[in-house]
Order: structure tokens, then sequence, then C-alpha cells
């Protein structure tokens, strides 16, 4: 996971905000980030330049609101394994409303694209939560997490939204011909599916011979 290496980078932008919101339930803050992950997927459904560019905003939102919830949590002290949970149901509802967006119209990526991609990402958050379920903590290794795809899709969305907003336009050759959206799906098809298979090979040799 490539960003995670500048994680504590973010602190610059985040601490100031968090630090004047201790008082908000960082709860509220994970359900705004929710429900800007789902304008992202409707704006993404909808399609057109104005509903793209909501996406990519809304993209944002939801990017910079789902990294302030957990640090209002740590610095009020409000941190609990409730939050934890919220937080992780929500971002796997927010990854399929936005990735489904996509997937279900037709101008940016062919539905069978589209579904590879969901299963890329979910199958990738199932293995982390499965290691943490037989006690080996939760696995966040691997080539593509969430950050990174947060990145890709909004710079997949800003490359269709100057070259082809209401789509038409493929790069490629042959059946590796793709729009924009499409190609950051093909890359969330293939590398959240390698991600998944990273992450359960760990877990497996996790395990000592003795394991039952």
């Amino acid at each position: 996971m490539v960003l995670d290496r500048y994680r504590k980078a973010a602190d610059w932008f985040l601490v100031p905000v968090a630090s004047r919101m201790l008082h908000v339930n960082p709860n509220v803050v994970s359900w705004i980030a929710f429900l800007a992950a789902v304008g992202a997927g409707i704006s993404f459904f909808l399609g057109g330049a104005g509903f793209l560019g909501l996406a990519l905003v809304l993209i944002l939102v939801n990017s910079y609101l789902d990294a302030l919830d957990g640090k209002i949590a740590k610095m009020a002290g409000k941190a609990s394994v409730r939050g934890d949970f919220l937080d992780h149901v929500l971002d796997r509802y927010a990854d399929v409303f936005m990735l489904g967006g996509i997937a279900f119209n037709a101008m940016y990526c062919r539905l069978e694209i589209g579904t590879l991609a969901l299963l890329g990402v979910l199958l990738t958050s199932y293995m982390g939560t499965q290691a943490q379920a037989v006690g080996q903590g939760r696995a966040y290794g691997g080539v593509l997490g969430r950050a990174d795809r947060l990145v890709l899709l909004f710079l997949g969305g800003l490359i269709q939204l100057i070259v082809a907003p209401s789509g038409g336009v493929t790069f490629g050759v042959g059946a590796l011909s793709f729009g924009p959206l499409e190609w950051v799906l093909v890359l969330f098809a293939v590398l959240g599916n390698l991600t998944a298979v990273q992450r359960g090979v760990s877990t497996w040799r996790g395990f000592s011979a003795k394991s039952p």
C-alpha cells in the first residue's frame, strides 16, 4: 500500500482541523463521509461533465473526512471498537456505491469489468478482517489499499472529465482498450484481487506448523 507510507505526513492538514473538532462525535464524521461517497456514486451513475465534476469533489470530501474521523477519535480519546467497526462497514458500502456508480454507467465502463473490480476491492477488505478474526491482527498489507484506490479513482475521473466526460473515448489496443475510468477499474480488478491473495498468503504463513 503505497500511500500508507505517508500517513504521518497527512497530519499537517488533519491535526489542525481535528483539534478544533474534539467536541464532535467521530461517528458523525464517518456518516458524512459515507453520504459523500453515496453522492459520488450517484453522480458517476448519472454521468456527464457536471455530475462527473461533482463526483470528483465528493471523492475528495469522502477521502478527507474518512481520515479525519479517526484523527478526531484518537485526539479526543474517543476511539472505540464500536467506532472502528462502524468506520469499516461504512467504508465498504462507500466502495460499493462509488465503484457501482461507474460499473452501471455504460458510458464509462462495462459491467463485467466493474463487477470484477468490486470483487477485488471487497475481497481485499475481507482478507484483512479475516486475519484479525483468526487472531493475527488486521492485515493492511498488499499493493492496493483504500487510500491508493481513492487517489486512482480521482485521477481516472479527472482524466475522464478532461478528455471524454460523456464517454466514447478509449485507450489501448484491441480487447485491451478502455476508457479512463474503465482503466482504473481494470487496475482495481487485477491489483485488488492480487492484494487479497497477498493478504491471504501472509495470514496462512502466520500460522505456526502446530496450529490446528
